[in-house]
């Protein structure tokens, strides 16, 4: 499958607007796109950030929905952000539990790697990283994104609430370790964020 993700930052004090209205209209203008799948909402609402992704079957399926949503994503946004990024991955590797849809805080990492070890770090992350992931107490989700291109990714993780979140951060620090010292991945940055909207079209396979 392949993903949208979109990064706005802005004054904290005008998230609250873009939040509600993005959260209102997503899911009615994806449910009308071919190849939609999954949609997830979060929020730094002391710093000012929003992020979210959007993932479809194929990447003409992604790139085809952008013509009609692409407008009015950017006037949800604008009252809140002064700067706004969207950049378009492959989805590697995921695994998603019947609780997804209920998860309540999200971790992201953003990482760099030569683009030539991109499917050993991918293959690590499914056979390796998501078994360990999948044991941890209110594990809800988590997937690897890659831009084979540029040779950059990030790895999302879902869990049910705060407490859970801060628990994995040692085991999920471990991951990472290993990671670096298997393929060469050199992480970019380590952000956590609130879930305000998560949601997925039937049939999204689960674990």
């Amino acid at each position: 499958m392949y993903a949208r993700t979109t990064y706005a930052t802005g004054d904290p004090a005008r998230i609250e607007g873009s939040l509600e209205g993005l959260r209102t209209e997503a899911p009615k203008l994806l449910a009308d796109s071919p190849g939609y799948r999954s949609f997830g909402l979060f929020a730094d609402r002391e710093l000012g950030k929003i992020a979210m992704a959007s993932w479809w079957e194929t990447a003409s399926e992604r790139t085809n929905s952008d013509a009609h949503l692409r407008e009015r994503r950017a006037e949800l946004l604008t009252p809140f952000a002064d700067s706004v990024s969207v950049v378009t991955t492959e989805i590697a590797a995921f695994a998603a539990s019947p609780e997804l849809e209920t998860a309540t805080a999200f971790r992201l990492g953003r990482f760099m790697i030569d683009p030539s070890r991109i499917d050993e770090l991918a293959r690590s992350f499914e056979q390796y990283g998501l078994l360990r992931m999948r044991d941890m107490s209110g594990f809800c989700g988590a997937a690897m994104f890659v831009d084979r291109e540029n040779g950059t990714g990030a790895v999302g993780s879902l869990f049910a609430d705060r407490g859970a979140l801060a628990a994995s951060r040692t085991l999920q620090s471990e991951l990472r370790r290993d990671a670096a010292q298997r393929t060469g991945m050199r992480m970019m940055c380590l952000e956590e964020f609130e879930v305000v909207l998560m949601e997925s079209t039937p049939g999204l396979p689960l674990t």
